[in-house]
């Protein structure tokens, strides 16, 4: 399974090498990663995405703690969040095939920010779930470069589950 991890820490050099170093150490790769300054100045949040199960996230946290700089840790795995991701795409595109590019763009609310002769460049925010459904979509026009932040996500202080409603919408 995998894991969101919320991660607060001091913003202060090394701090990010001293996390990763500690999952290179046990064996864990990092699928995602992202960092930014938190609500506080002279805080960062780390959001991570890294597979494991239950007992192996709970030892990794138990060893973030330890860390000097790190404030809080938090597996938001189970909790209804907003989560949001960035993608830029590169894709090609001919004369003929460009206006339907745009289109299926406009679908996933994507945004063109570049044309030139033989490629259209686009930029997605949204769910982790849209940047693969944009992708699919795509391949078929042939996909140059993409580049992907890691999934950044806060918890929802409504508490409201929006992957529950999508589930119950589904069954409607």
């Amino acid at each position: 399974m995998k894991h969101t991890l919320s991660v607060l820490v001091e913003d202060e050099s090394g701090v990010l090498s001293r996390i990763a170093g500690l999952f290179a150490r046990r064996g864990f790769n990092i699928e995602s990663l992202a960092v930014g300054h938190a609500e506080q100045p002279g805080i960062s949040r780390i959001t991570m995405v890294v597979p494991g199960d239950d007992q192996a996230i709970e030892q990794v946290t138990k060893q973030l703690y330890k860390l000097i700089n790190v404030i809080k840790v938090q597996d938001i795995s189970e909790v209804p969040c907003v989560e949001r991701e960035l993608m830029l795409l590169k894709v090609n595109a001919t004369s003929n095939t460009r206006s339907e590019i745009v289109e299926l763009a406009q679908i996933f609310r994507a945004r063109v920010v570049d044309v030139a002769e033989d490629s259209v460049t686009l930029e997605v925010v949204g769910d982790p779930g849209k940047m693969v459904a944009i992708e699919r979509v795509l391949n078929r026009f042939g996909l140059r470069e993409i580049a992907r932040t890691g999934k950044i996500a806060l918890p929802r202080e409504s508490g409201v589950n929006t992957e529950y409603l999508k589930s119950l919408e589904a069954k409607v």
